[in-house]
């Protein structure tokens, strides 16, 4: 590729995208339409994808086509104009929906969900998270097949443009489901190693401390503060995939098992909490979550919502947990500063909160104190003899 300079380079040019958000009337939700599109454009970045054009619209009613037919044609302008390569709906569209769309618009139509799982693909590390990555992807991949082949029919005839046939596309069919049973076993084998791990810190009788929050919310930051730990801690989303457990100190002397566990996000796929469970089943033997959240953001009591949401799904809502208001240093000159009223509407959401900032190591004794004591108050006193 030749670039402006008249030098060239080996790397491919980033595909340029359209986003495409719809709201519908009387649906109740914390997102605004520019704060959800904003977030899609951050997870558009983060697939490498460069974003030219926005398209938004409000509607009575869903539509087949997702917009309505006035804001079809203006898109269908902008992907002429733009040379956009693909649009990326910020909902998940159903399979007829998406090859509708793609007959529309000629060009690829991805939805947020798909685009969630390509990031997902690329910060998974280890076996486990890749395997997780590929079942959750596979799962998603089955009900759309016949539509993988329609760039290929909307060509025309002529070699290597021929669709397969209803024969190729049920073998395809097959090779995905036999593939998905594959992925299974060997995550089945994977919580079985799990499960053994688990009974080993049972018989220690160490607390086990789980992190929990919204996708950059600063866990890894906050891990690696409290556990001295070594785990990417980047400024990006889904930064950490793949569960880290290490010792942490507690005041009391005692020893904690602390995890750090992967980031949540507004309309995750049901995929990939279904997919994750070996992952996920982790939280459900923490005797503590910290529920972490950047006070900084201006979306993070709708970004609190969404993570007790899922965690209430996950059936985890007796767990006790501590509110960690982390990223403070980005709305204060020090930690004694009064908080802002947003910090204040989520301290009054939880029982137990912390202020912290992880960067500068802000309350990280105060949060250590308030993991013993609520540990403590979870421990059962011993029987009398």
């Amino acid at each position: 590729m030749k670039l402006s300079n008249g030098t060239y380079t080996t790397h491919p040019a980033p595909e340029r995208a359209a986003l495409v958000s719809v709201e519908i009337r009387g649906k109740y939700t914390d997102w605004s339409l520019r704060e959800s599109l904003a977030e899609l454009g951050d997870l558009t970045r983060a697939a490498n994808a460069e974003v030219v054009a926005r398209v938004s619209q409000r509607l009575d009613r869903p539509s087949r086509t997702y917009l309505g037919k006035g804001k079809l044609e203006e898109l269908q302008t902008l992907i002429h104009d733009d040379e956009i390569d693909v649009v990326v709906f910020d909902d998940e569209l159903a399979p007829a929906q998406q090859k509708a769309l793609e007959d529309l618009l000629v060009v690829k139509v991805i939805d947020r969900s798909t685009l969630i799982l390509d990031v997902f693909a690329q910060r998974a590390r280890t076996r486990e998270g890749k395997l997780q990555i590929e079942l959750a992807q596979s799962e998603y991949l089955l009900p759309r097949l016949a539509g993988q082949w329609s760039h290929l029919e909307r060509l025309g005839g002529g070699i290597g443009t021929r669709g397969p046939g209803e024969a190729q596309i049920e073998t395809d069919r097959r090779l995905v489901r036999s593939r998905i049973s594959k992925l299974k076993k060997d995550l089945s084998k994977v919580r079985t190693q799990r499960s053994e791990q688990r009974q080993n810190r049972t018989i220690s009788q160490a607390a086990v401390v789980s992190l929990v929050g919204y996708t950059n919310a600063g866990k890894s930051a906050l891990f690696n503060r409290l556990a001295s730990g070594k785990v990417t801690a980047r400024n990006q989303l889904f930064s950490t995939l793949d569960t880290t457990t290490r010792q942490l100190y507690l005041p009391s002397g005692e020893q904690a098992v602390l995890t750090d566990t992967v980031g949540f996000i507004h309309k995750l796929p049901a995929t990939v909490v279904s997919a994750f469970t070996a992952t996920l089943e982790e939280l459900e033997y923490a005797d503590v979550l910290l529920h972490v959240v950047d006070v900084s953001h201006r979306g993070s009591i709708a970004h609190h919502d969404v993570v007790e949401g899922i965690l209430d799904g996950l059936g985890l809502s007796a767990i006790p947990r501590i509110l960690v208001l982390n990223k403070f240093d980005r709305v204060a000159e020090s930690p004694d500063n009064p908080l802002t009223d947003r910090a204040n509407q989520l301290v009054a959401m939880s029982k137990h909160s912390v202020v912290t900032s992880a960067e500068f190591g802000w309350g990280m004794d105060d949060l250590r104190t308030e993991i013993s004591r609520v540990v403590s108050m979870d421990v059962p006193e011993p029987a009398s003899v």
